[in-house]
């Protein structure tokens, strides 16, 4: 598990007009669950720092004044012309009480399937949920992709490392990466067309009907 990082905050005035807040650099925002819901706001610089660092699944220690409340980042909102974050959820946890997240999946190493036989890799995970005591939450999991030494290997949650007290909702026979086979290039056939006939340059079938009588002679056989 990581250290959980601290975050520091202040209570916030709900008459308070939030366009101004976070024209200032400062971002709004609520904690709830194992506490009571508590209108908060605090620096946007900060938080991009601490939110790099956590994601979803470090504990947060937040701060305000000599109250340290340790939370979760539970929603994060953003401002849809510029993406700067317009609005952050915490989850207050209690310690004692196992929380569900989701844990990201970090791949290492290079397949020999993927670098001597052309193999494609299909990524079907790159986060899986868990369930476990705040204090057990992992950082990532690791994929340890040079255990994918043939074509049609794949990598399942069994095959995982995963701590005592952790528990990962998926099933264990859950695929997390695939190798599959080459994409073979598809051939096309040439289409090959009859000649129209009496088109120019083109010589009549045998047994084609001759021109009718009277018909126009062509510029060549008036020479």
């Amino acid at each position: 598990m990581k250290q959980a990082i601290p975050l520091n905050v202040s209570g916030r005035d709900l008459e308070k007009n939030v366009k101004h807040l976070r024209k200032a650099g400062i971002v709004p925002g609520v904690i709830y669950g194992n506490t009571a819901n508590t209108p908060i706001e605090f620096s946007h610089k900060e938080f991009h720092g601490v939110f790099a660092k956590a994601g979803e699944n470090t504990l947060v220690d937040v701060t305000m004044g000599d109250k340290k409340i340790p939370c979760l980042i539970h929603s994060v909102s953003y401002e849809p012309v510029t993406s700067a974050y317009e609005h952050i959820d915490f989850y207050a946890v209690d310690m004692a009480k196992k929380v569900t997240t989701h844990v990201p999946i970090h791949f290492e190493g290079e397949s020999p399937a993927v670098k001597n036989e052309g193999g494609v890799l299909l990524t079907v995970h790159s986060q899986l949920e868990v369930t476990c005591l705040p204090s057990a939450l992992p950082s990532h999991f690791v994929v340890d992709l040079g255990k994918l030494e043939k074509l049609r290997d794949s990598f399942t949650v069994a095959d995982l490392s995963v701590a005592e007290g952790v528990e990962i909702t998926e099933s264990t026979d859950t695929a997390i990466v695939i190798v599959q086979e080459p994409r073979k290039e598809e051939v096309i056939e040439p289409v090959v067309t009859a000649p129209v006939a009496g088109a120019e340059g083109t010589t009549p079938a045998s047994g084609a009907a001759a021109p009718a009588a009277g018909a126009a002679a062509s510029p060549a056989a008036k020479k």
